[in-house]
């Protein structure tokens, strides 16, 4: 099944962007509007800053680890229904915890919201890869990214603020029941939503196994996995880093990660605008992260005026944040037909691995008293993904020549 012909093709990319997009920000939303409420569970519930932490680490866990099969349940099944049964189950339980009665079933109710998650990046990715038309494809993607940012951007302060005005119970009952009128929205536009399974072109290519485990699927995980490295250790430690090492107020030094995070986020839109104008993907994508990682390098190795520190930190967000979508139309380019949904779910999931696996390692060595090769660590694992990405781009042009050369002649 495809979608619905339309007269205007542009004003149908637009409701389906706007509908995978709510979807987005909400699964992002959700991540993140837990922490907020530490202190309040806290006082409530008598429990440590440690148990507090593992709602978040479990709803990030089950999310990373549950992508990938849910992926070859899109594959096999349509993203439709997992989208939007994915976008219920992660907003009821959010909504469900205002009832908890003690905190074991906020955990539990966590890793429940995780399964709903790990829905969103395998069914987005396969909806937007067969229903937007291909010269607009980067600027979808950027624009989903884009969306998920958002998500994170606003759950912090939204709660925050909330909870001035209300209890955290009928908060996130509301926050919570914001996912049905989203999902509801889905399923009564679904039928623009393109079901990409295409039976016949899967059968004729790789098994999922062997195309997951393949040469350049692994290496584009690779390049997700040390982008995401580097990117949880501006995020973590750049603020105690750069105090250590220049006595960079805290104040400076906040603005100049909130700078990079808002350029990583704004460069997702130059990277989807150049995505859909060029065929150039890799040579963007290794230009401006050599432009980022030298930022990084002088951010850590080299003394500055603190006016000079944000206006850096920045470039270094727009730079890193401009390659990310030529790099997801790259392995949308490397991906068979059909396959979208579970070669997407195992690559990104990358991203929460290596957000997961840094901080602790490197925290490690500030604690040693080595902050000065943070900022330098960072730059490199960027130089590394490189190295990941550009062999990547190598074996898939060569597997996708041979899958081509071995389709028979009609």
């Amino acid at each position: 099944m495809t979608a619905d012909p339309t007269p205007h093709p542009q004003a149908r990319d637009a409701k389906i962007l706007t509908l995978i997009g709510f979807g987005h920000f909400l699964s992002h939303f959700y991540m993140l509007c837990l922490p907020p409420l530490f202190l309040t569970w806290r006082a409530e519930f008598d429990v440590s800053y440690a148990e507090l932490g593992l709602s978040f680490a479990l709803m990030s866990a089950v999310t990373a680890a549950l992508q990938t099969p849910v992926g070859f349940l899109v594959d096999r099944h349509g993203a439709r229904p997992y989208l939007v049964g994915g976008v219920v189950l992660m907003g009821l339980c959010i909504a469900a915890m205002a009832l908890a009665p003690n905190y074991w079933v906020i955990l539990g109710l966590a890793v429940l919201s995780g399964v709903g998650n790990s829905v969103i990046h395998p069914a987005d990715y396969a909806i937007l890869g067969a229903s937007i038309d291909k010269s607009r494809i980067g600027r979808a993607f950027a624009l989903h990214t884009f969306s998920g940012n958002l998500g994170f951007a606003f759950a912090p302060p939204v709660v925050a603020g909330l909870l001035y005005v209300m209890d955290w119970r009928p908060m996130l009952a509301m926050l919570g029941l914001l996912s049905i009128p989203v999902a509801l929205a889905i399923l009564w536009q679904s039928r623009i939503l393109a079901d990409h399974t295409q039976r016949k072109a899967r059968e004729a290519g790789p098994t999922g196994r062997e195309l997951l485990l393949s040469r350049p699927i692994l290496l584009f995980f690779g390049f997700f996995l040390l982008t995401a490295m580097a990117g949880s250790i501006i995020q973590a430690f750049s603020i105690t880093v750069l105090g250590k090492l220049w006595g960079t107020p805290v104040a400076v030094a906040s603005l100049a990660l909130t700078g990079y995070m808002a350029g990583a986020t704004g460069g997702t839109l130059i990277g989807g605008w150049f995505a859909d104008r060029s065929k150039k993907h890799f040579a963007f994508i290794v230009s401006l992260s050599l432009v980022s990682a030298t930022l990084l390098m002088v951010l850590g190795l080299v003394p500055m005026p603190e006016v000079l520190i944000p206006i850096v930190a920045t470039l270094a967000g727009i730079t890193l944040g401009s390659s990310r979508t030529p790099r997801d139309v790259m392995l949308k380019d490397a991906i068979p037909p059909g396959q979208m949904g579970k070669v997407f779910g195992f690559v990104s999931s990358g991203l929460p691995l290596g957000g997961a696996i840094t901080p602790a390692p490197v925290g490690w060595l500030i604690d040693l008293g080595l902050a000065q090769v943070v900022l330098p660590l960072a730059a490199l694992l960027l130089l590394a993904s490189l190295l990941c990405m550009g062999t990547a781009a190598g074996a898939a042009r060569a597997e996708r020549a041979a899958r081509q050369a071995a389709v028979p002649a009609e």
